[in-house]
């Protein structure tokens, strides 16, 4: 099985992604559990959650990618897949490790990139 570009590209970036996700959960879990409040660990949760449905989420768009490799749709999906998990999930790591509200407001920037991106995929899948 040879992989172009754009699907190695995306499977590296998701396989780094996953391992953050697990490195990012595990320090939430045991280094800043004593040192923040529950509805803060709530927030880093939220973070680390939808960091790992999107990785995953990542690595299909890469499969699909590899069945569809002339569709755009499926390479800018990725994309914003990507950039939609990094500002959602991120921005609440930082809000809490560095305890700095203002980062809230960029959340649903990224929130919105991903809600677009799925749809992309979806529209993808269907028409292409």
């Amino acid at each position: 099985m040879t992989l172009n570009k754009n699907v190695r590209f995306f499977l590296t970036i998701s396989s780094i992604m996953m391992a953050m996700a697990i490195a990012i959960g595990a320090f939430g879990a045991h280094g800043l559990k004593t040192i923040v409040d529950d509805s803060m660990m709530k927030i880093y949760n939220t973070g680390v959650e939808y960091h790992f449905y999107n990785t995953l989420g990542l690595f299909a768009a890469s499969f699909i990618m590899y069945l569809k490799p002339d569709s755009k749709k499926v390479i800018v999906a990725s994309w914003l897949i990507l950039v939609g998990m990094i500002i959602f999930s991120f921005s609440l790591y930082f809000l809490v490790i560095l305890n700095i509200p203002v980062l809230g407001a960029i959340t649903p920037i990224g929130g919105s990139l991903l809600i677009i991106a799925w749809v992309l995929l979806a529209i993808s899948i269907y028409k292409d």
